[in-house]
């Protein structure tokens, strides 16, 4: 390890400039005069250069280094000159991982309980980092390294997800990354994603058609940065954190890499466990002793599927497999760039593959557009739907998930998924560490038991730099993590992390010396409805770690001392680290007033202007199960005026109010599956007009439909009717944009080459209210008149 002589000075970040008391001359030109000369900032001699790589969403049993059925060369090629760990954890939820994973602390330590989108306002999930919490990009930016983040980031609270931040949880605000090219969210359309350089939205440097997938793209900008750094400061260590959003949901890969898997999958969820716990066996990456945990009643066996979905289930693995392997192959093109220019062996490399468990948010029967489950209408893609999709099921036009079952086989052996984060499906990921100037055994076995939180002490120690006391002025508590620096040459060392707990949406266990006691509370892909038990009626199972690798014999009624040992001891660290309250609701964090976090707009109208866009959904007032009203004022020319006028979410779910052939339109679409089209009578005249769009909901519960009025001053246009709408959610990646439309369109009636409206906007005002109907007075007044019937 590199020698550090000045460890205590890099305790406090920035460092301090200390001038050296000296001799000041008059006269430059005087020979006793005589400075240091000026010398960048550098880490300790010797400082590696440190490369992240966390793909979304992959279980331990997915990649053939692994013994899964992706093929993975990069992961194996890694890994036959590293090393491999076996029981590496994560928290079983992305946001909560990465919050984990880039300040070495426990996910609720940094507010990040769960994901942003259910941010509460108790401490431990309120998505906002302690500022007594620096992450490690930024302690390793102000030692000296280069930074910079490309992909995912879904660790911004909504309320400051807009253009206007604020930006401290950015990853180029106060995240520490000196470059970032990526997204903000928790997904992204792989095809058209919503994209920022830093903090400034830009748009995907080509389109779909043209061949265009963000990995690639990612791809190709880290490898193009690292490139640039090494030639320009070939001296100063890097630090990349490279983050894709593969393979979340949507499984979004070009058809020919889905093709390489064609009727691989045929005959199963269940047989692929069993082939896959096979695999494992013969590659040594699971004790030869390891049991392959059974299937539970809530995941239907394949041969209880109904056959006529069979074919669309096995497609949906395909494609699956083919993004996996399409992922792995663009991770391959920026180790051989690294390697090219010859640092490869001195860059400490962590492969972590999944940041959770295999996800199983897709249904039983899996998705064509994963929205639908998310909004509680998967009941609209019924077989014969999903049968008349299965040919566009990774392409441009889908939004498509896999079945549970494929979930539950990605994380053979272990039991459960995504989420749970009392069982090892949940929690633990298959990871890679390649180093070849600090590790001596080649193709290497690890297995201590690790954690995320565990990466950041390990680098901070490998490159010689003490953890700061002091950041930005603000004293820092301590990382929770433990350095696995330790294993690297000692593959039989006894493990220092040895106490752990976990907990999400109720499901929580704890890690105590090889033993682990766990409670499964919510099933991950019962989104609305369902009823939960009281957290003190759930029933904990108790596993023994050194003679039984997956779980597989529950021990809770044969030692159940041990067991009520190991449950205090969860709620002693739950206490220590701001897990409590638990909170297993769903819905209801949706909500920010009842959830009791921020909003970035108050009241219940907002107005917009022309060229305002990249808005996510918390940046807008919610029209969700509710009557509201668009009010436009705007300049038509003479020749007529064509585009959109403001629209919200995209091809996949959303609503639009503009014009077609001098026509006002408004097209509500309801995940893709249907689309509900009022059009004006006549066109807008030329000139300046009002054009207003009321919406009157129904009422009587969620998703239920309404009417819909077009007026042009005041005077009726035209009326319609939608029959069902989005009740939670439109997108997680879709915007609102006014006076054009970026992403996917929500009509077909325009592309996003032709969306831009022909004429002006002045503005764009969103009214929300019970009842829009009463077309005999001024529209502000209606407006105070359904307030008040609020």
């Amino acid at each position: 390890m590199p020698n550090v002589p000045d460890r205590h000075a890099r305790t406090m970040l920035p460092i301090p400039d200390r001038p050296a008391p000296g001799l000041t001359t008059y006269d430059a030109k005087d020979p006793d005069t005589a400075y240091p000369p000026i010398e960048p900032l550098m880490p300790p001699e010797g400082a590696p250069n440190v490369l992240i790589v966390l793909l979304d969403d992959v279980g331990f049993g997915a990649t053939s280094a692994f013994g899964g059925p992706s093929r993975t060369p990069t992961a194996e090629r890694l890994a036959a000159s590293g090393l491999k760990y076996n029981r590496f954890h994560t928290t079983a939820l992305c946001a909560p991982t990465r919050a984990a994973l880039l300040s070495g602390r426990n996910h609720h330590s940094v507010g990040m309980g769960s994901i942003t989108e259910t941010a509460t306002s108790a401490p431990g999930n309120s998505s906002l980092r302690p500022n007594t919490k620096a992450p490690l990009a930024m302690t390793l930016k102000l030692n000296g390294y280069s930074t910079a983040q490309f992909g995912k980031c879904h660790e911004v609270p909504v309320w400051q997800s807009s253009p206007m931040g604020p930006f401290d949880a950015w990853p180029s605000g106060g995240g520490g990354f000196e470059t970032f090219y990526g997204f903000i969210g928790g997904e992204n359309n792989q095809y058209d994603p919503a994209l920022y350089d830093g903090t400034i939205p830009v748009e995907p440097p080509k389109s779909a058609e043209d061949g265009y997938h963000l990995t690639e793209d990612l791809a190709d900008r880290a490898v193009n940065w690292v490139r640039q750094q090494k030639a320009l400061m070939p001296d100063k260590p890097f630090f990349m954190y490279f983050a894709p959003g593969a393979t979340h949901a949507p499984h979004h890969v070009p058809k020919e890499w889905a093709d390489g898997y064609r009727g691989q999958f045929d005959d199963g969820w269940d047989a692929l466990r069993e082939r896959t716990f096979a695999r494992q066996k013969e590659l040594g990456v699971i004790p030869a002793d390891a049991e392959l945990t059974a299937r539970h009643a809530e995941i239907t066996a394949w041969d209880d599927m109904p056959d006529q979905l069979k074919p669309v289930l096995a497609r949906e693995m395909e494609v699956y497999a083919g993004f996996l392997e399409h992922t792995d192959h663009h991770v391959g093109r920026l180790i051989d760039a690294i390697e090219e220019l010859g640092v490869l062996d001195n860059t400490i490399v962590y492969y972590i593959i999944g940041d959770n468990g295999a996800s199983a948010e897709g249904t039983m029967n899996g998705a064509f557009n994963e929205m639908a489950n998310f909004n509680g209408m998967a009941a609209l893609e019924t077989p014969e739907f999903m049968v008349g999709k299965m040919d566009e099921f990774g392409s441009p036009s889908s939004y498509n998930h896999y079945s549970v079952g494929w979930a539950w086989a990605m994380n053979t052996p272990f039991q459960w998924t995504k989420q749970v984060a009392s069982h090892w499906g949940g929690t633990r990921n298959g990871t890679i560490v390649h180093w070849p100037n600090g590790i001596d055994e080649r193709g290497g076995l690890r297995s201590q038991f690790t954690h995320v939180i565990d990466v950041a002490p390990t680098i901070l120690e490998a490159t010689g730099l003490p953890e700061p006391t002091m950041v930005n002025g603000v004293q820092q508590s301590p990382m929770e993590g433990t350095s696995m620096l330790y294993t690297f040459n000692e593959a039989d060392a006894q493990e220092r992390h040895d106490l752990q707990y976990f907990e999400m949406a109720g499901n929580r266990g704890i890690y105590f010396k090889g033993w682990s006691a766990v409670t499964k509370h919510r099933t991950p892909w019962v989104m609305v409805g369902g009823t939960l038990p009281a957290f003190d009626d759930d029933v904990w199972e108790l596993y023994d770690g050194s003679q039984d690798y997956s779980q597989a014999e529950n021990l809770a009624g044969k030692f159940p001392d041990k067991l009520a040992h190991l449950q205090r001891l969860w709620l002693i660290e739950a206490t220590k680290y701001g897990v409590l309250p638990l909170d297993d609701r769903l819905i209801e964090r949706a909500n920010p007033d009842i959830a009791g976090r921020p909003t970035l707009i108050q009241g219940n109208s907002q107005l917009l202007f022309a060229g305002m866009g990249r808005l996510s959904e918390n940046s807008v007032v919610s029209i969700k199960n509710k009557s509201f009203a668009i009010t436009a004022e705007v300049e038509v020319p003479d020749e007529a005026a064509e585009g959109v006028i403001i629209a919200q979410g995209g091809r996949f779910g959303g609503w639009a109010l503009y014009v077609k052939d001098g026509k006002a339109k408004f097209v509500y679409n309801v995940l893709g599956i249907q689309q509900f089209a009022t059009e004006a009578d006549r066109p807008i005249p030329a000139g300046a007009h009002q054009v207003r769009m009321e919406f009157a909901y129904d009422g009587g519960g969620l998703a239920k439909g309404g009417d819909v009025a077009l007026f042009y001053d005041g005077n009726p246009a035209g009326t319609g009717r939608v029959g069902a709408t989005q009740p939670i959610v439109f997108s997680a990646d879709e915007t609102t944009d006014v006076g054009y439309e970026s992403g996917t369109t929500v009509s077909t009636d325009y592309t996003t080459g032709t969306s831009h409206f022909t004429g002006k906007i002045k503005s764009v005002r969103i009214d929300l209210g019970e009842d829009t109907h009463d077309h005999h007075i001024d529209p502000e007044e209606r407006l105070r008149v359904a307030m008040a019937r609020q």
